[in-house]
């Protein structure tokens, strides 16, 4: 399976009888899936299919699906009652002779209830019926090509994420050479701490000093650590290369790659190690963040 981002936009229109319609997705990074729909109203009915198209699609990230729909024959007809009309003259004209009031306007015989009628164009069952049809069907290439999009996006991240993998790698290896880090190297810094100190006062025990001494060179060992950070390079290396939905597992997992960078930090006492472990700690910042757009 391929990677997909969680970043994408598609666009899909169509018509169908006297409709014309247009769709627009776009999805952007979440945590978990969430598929926000807007529907004009009285389409409401092909919402539960358009939601579960969606599920099976996608895993991650916030869809915004957006459709708009036009009919060419929506206009409505307005007609002039004509009976209606010609009562309420007769009453003017019988009033008129008996209040005195001015003669009445043209807008306010519109104005009054039943003059003018307003008749919206019959519905066609087997129009609208066809129309839903086509509107799914174009809701599903436009997802199609949301899917596409983000998979193409989700092989550069790839890419960019196996470098950062590579660069962590290679910190690493740079770490477990360096002199500063073996045992004897730690030893005989603190043990030349432990004379100097010897020196300045002989209130000092010297054999629990060097016993001291061996306990932190031992605990600033980070043999450890580097052998995690390199079983974690391979599960992440493994994730990319099966692909499918591993946005969550590679974001624990560069959570676990800065738990134990800061530990190597926090071991050392070399300048050159303390160096690389914060070069290494900014790489993994990188994975992380890159890790975010992932579905």
């Amino acid at each position: 399976m391929s990677l997909s981002s969680m970043t994408g936009f598609a666009r899909s229109h169509g018509s169908s009888g006297p409709y014309s319609f247009e769709w627009e997705l776009k999805s952007v990074n979440a945590k978990g899936f969430d598929f926000r729909l807007r529907l004009p109203q009285g389409w409401d009915d092909i919402e539960a299919d358009l939601r579960k198209r969606a599920a099976d699609a996608l895993s991650r990230g916030t869809v915004y699906a957006n459709l708009t729909v036009k009919r060419a024959d929506a206009g409505s007809t307005i007609r002039i009652n004509e009976d209606v009309l010609t009562s309420v003259l007769k009453v003017a004209s019988e009033l008129a002779g008996r209040v005195d009031a001015v003669a009445p306007s043209i807008d306010g015989l519109m104005a009054i209830k039943g003059v003018i009628e307003v008749s919206e164009p019959e519905a066609d069952e087997a129009a609208d019926k066809a129309a839903r049809t086509a509107v799914i069907a174009s809701f599903a290439r436009a997802l199609g090509s949301l899917v596409e999009m983000r998979k193409r996006e989700g092989a550069t991240l790839g890419t960019v994420l196996a470098q950062r993998l590579d660069e962590i790698e290679t910190l690493a290896k740079k770490a477990e050479a360096a002199p500063g880090r073996k045992p004897e190297a730690i030893r005989s810094r603190l043990a030349e701490q432990v004379a100097a100190l010897l020196e300045t006062s002989d209130r000092f025990d010297a054999d629990r000093l060097h016993q001291e001494a061996i306990m932190l060179a031992t605990k600033a060992d980070i043999r450890e650590e580097l052998d995690r950070i390199a079983s974690h390079v391979t599960q992440a290396r493994e994730m990319l290369s099966k692909g499918g939905a591993v946005g969550r597992r590679l974001d624990f997992l560069s959570q676990e790659f800065n738990r134990e960078v800061n530990t190597c930090c926090s071991k050392s006492i070399d300048l050159e190690l303390t160096n690389t472990g914060l070069a290494m700690k900014n790489v993994v910042e990188q994975f992380r963040e890159q890790v975010q757009n992932l579905e």
